[in-house]
Formats: C-alpha cells, structure tokens, sequence
C-alpha cells in the first residue's frame, strides 16, 4: 500500500484546519479587528535601544522615536554594544540634541542584542519599556495605539505590525509579503490568547512583567520570543494595535536571510526546550502556542520529505526506465513524456495553492493593503511557489546547528 497519499492527506488535512481556524476567527472578529482602546492614564515610557554597528540607520531610529506624538517619554536608553562603525560618533552628536538620550557604551562587547538590552533595564525608570531595535522605525501614532492596552491590569505586553521598509529586490518584496502575513496571523491568534512573540522592532512591555521575569534570556537567539512564552507562563497577557506599525530593514541578500531564519528557527527550538515540561500547563503556553510550533516544525520537515520522496522515485523510475531502453534497444523518449498525466496528488496540490493564493489576498484586503499591483499580485506566486519551498531547507539547516550546538546570535 502507497502510504503518500495518505501522509498527502493528513498534511492537506491539518493545514485546511488551520486555515479555517484562522479564517473563523478573522470574520468573527474583523468589525473591531483594527480597533485600539484609549488610555485614562499617563504612562510614562522608558525606551531601550540595543546598537551593534547601526551607524546606517541608528540617526533615523532615535529621530524617529523623539518624533513620537506621545507626551511621557521619559527616557530614550542606548546600549552601544563596541560598535566597529561610526554609532559611537552619531549617537554623540544626538546626544548634544535630545535632553532625554540616555548613552551607554559596553566597555567590552556583549555579543548579543539580550545582554545589551538587559543592561539597558538596569536604568529604566518608566511605568512602561519600550525595545526598540537599532534599525526600527516607529510610527509616529505607535504608543498613542499601544498604551491603552495597559489600563487592563492583566496585558503585559503589546507589539504592533512589522512591515519590511526596504521593497525594492525581489528577496525584499516577498519578505514584504511575508511581514504582513505575519501580522495578519499574529493579531488573529491574540482573539486566543495566543501571540507567541512581541518582536525587537517594537515591543510595549509593562515593566513589572519585564523585570518580573529578570529581563531577557541571554542564551536565547530569539529573545524576544522566549521573553512572551515567559509572561505568558506567568499569566500576563499580550495585545497587538494592528492600526499602527513598526518599520524594519529586511536583508537584501539571501545568504543574509537564510542565517537570520537559521537564527530565528534556532530560538524557536531553544523555547521547544525550554518550556517543553510546559506543554498541557501554563494556560495558552501549553494548551495551544506550544503545540502550534512543534506543529509547525512538523509540517515543514514532512513537505520536505514528500519533496524528497517524490524527487529520488521519479530519478530512480527514470534511470531503470533508461537503461531498460538501451538494453531492449527502445527508444529513450517517446511522445508520452511530453504528457501531464493528472493525479489525485496533482489535484491536491493545485487545490493548497489556490487556497493559499486566495488567503493571502484576503490578507492584503483586511489590512487594506493595494492588491492589484505588481509586487503584490505578481509576487504571490512566487511567494507560495519558491519563497515557502525553501523555508524547510532553513529549517534543516537550523535543526542541525541546534543540535550540534552551533548557536550564534552574531
């Protein structure tokens, strides 16, 4: 018996059922999904800025937080991590400009963003901290969007939309894609309580559930996804203001992409670890965001294997149907290599593509993105087609460096 229709089947199965999950929750919830409530209080904000070698883009960041209509910044902390570059020397000249900057420089490098940002903690002084990445640009209507989530005594943690700001390569334009499906998905699972990850580029974090926990975990190659598994586990709760956004450079090589996702995949799995003696406790930690990574993880590793499986069959069928040939004195080719014959895992695979194609222009729709453009409608094919076919490589590639403790963050 063929057992790959039947795996064909339960991979189909599983991700209809999640992509009606996620559909249910979108219709059910869309009349408010952009919705932000508004704060009865003045939360001061103390932001933390990490900086290893941003003199690029570290101008633009802090300007970009100081130009924040948003009344109670109290203080704009900036780790400068032993830059090589010219950070030291721009942050300086900010320094003569805003009152508020607060700069710190590692006497020797740290490493990491985690260590850095943890050194930052040390001097905040607001009700609220704010990270902030060193290539990030914040809306100017971020923490107005952001700030009454906390007057719910039980939120810990509110993130915002991260949208790629350079779209001009391919690998950028797809990654653009990528973003704003991330974004639509994340806001969806907070109706679940299920948002895993508040991300660098701009986190909101109440700090009694920040420093509760001791900060970020500095072993960690994703910090911030092992910072929200650590709240949630002690029961805060975390929102996102989908209607505003946090803008973030992209790489624009994909020798760069790969060992970010190598990274970001590493961390996923230090977490697995981690919180695995969570799984079935902790609320939603356990009962849901969990499984949904090690389900995850599952699915990729099995479409690659499917990919395998009929890659080496149809080589081996092809290499006995030759030498078959040239013994017998046959002809090597003949007028039905030129046919398609369809088949049910044809049929199956025509069907994932036009759900997925139809989901993301859902996506592009709900958060009223221009659908019918070039980098967007033509980019979608490729996007479903070459850019997510290459994800389960990544992620081999990330098991293995896991595994053999090959973990760095730089």
């Amino acid at each position: 018996m063929d057992v790959l229709p039947i795996i064909y089947l339960i991979y189909m199965f599983i991700s209809l059922y999640m992509l009606n999950f996620f559909l249910i929750i979108y219709f059910k919830n869309r009349k408010n999904f952009f919705d932000s409530p508004e704060t009865t209080k003045k939360y001061s904000i103390s932001f933390v800025v990490p900086a290893y070698n941003e003199g690029k883009t570290i101008e633009d960041t802090i300007k970009h937080i100081f130009d924040i209509d948003y009344a109670h910044i109290k203080q704009v902390i900036v780790v400068n991590d032993c830059s090589t570059d010219n950070t030291k020397q721009v942050l300086q000249k900010l320094k003569k400009k805003y009152k508020k900057l607060i700069i710190i420089n590692n006497k020797i490098n740290l490493g990491n963003a985690a260590r850095s940002q943890n050194v930052g903690l040390k001097y905040v002084k607001g009700d609220l901290i704010a990270i902030v990445d060193g290539d990030s640009f914040p809306a100017r209507d971020s923490l107005k969007k952001m700030v009454g989530f906390f007057d719910d005594p039980k939120v810990g943690a509110v993130t915002v939309p991260v949208l790629a700001r350079n779209r001009e390569k391919f690998i950028e334009k797809l990654q653009a894609l990528e973003y704003i499906a991330i974004s639509f998905g994340r806001k969806l699972l907070e109706y679940v309580d299920a948002i895993y990850v508040t991300p660098g580029p701009l986190a909101l974090y109440r700090k009694e559930a920040l420093l509760g926990i001791g900060g970020f975990d500095e072993d960690n190659l994703t910090q911030d996804i092992e910072a929200t598994w650590d709240i949630t586990s002690r029961g805060w709760d975390r929102k996102m203001a989908l209607s505003t956004s946090v803008t973030s450079q992209v790489p624009d090589k994909w020798g760069v992409w790969w060992k970010q996702r190598r990274r970001w995949n590493i961390g996923g799995l230090q977490c697995i670890w981690k919180y695995r003696n969570s799984l079935g406790r902790h609320g939603m930690l356990g009962a849901f965001i969990i499984p949904f990574f090690v389900l995850s993880l599952f699915l990729g590793l099995i479409g690659l294997g499917i990919f395998f499986y009929l890659l080496i069959t149809n080589i081996i069928s092809k290499f006995l149907y030759t030498r078959y040939s040239i013994i017998a004195g046959t002809p090597i080719v003949s007028l039905n290599d030129f046919y398609l014959t369809p088949s049910f895992l044809n049929y199956l695979g025509i069907i994932m593509f036009l759900l997925g194609f139809a989901y993301l222009i859902l996506i592009l729709y709900a958060l009223k993105e221009k659908i019918f453009v070039k980098e967007n409608i033509l980019n979608i094919p490729f996007y479903l087609i070459v850019y997510l076919m290459i994800y389960p490589f990544v992620l081999v590639d990330s098991i293995y460096h896991w595994w053999f403790g090959s973990k760095k963050w730089r």
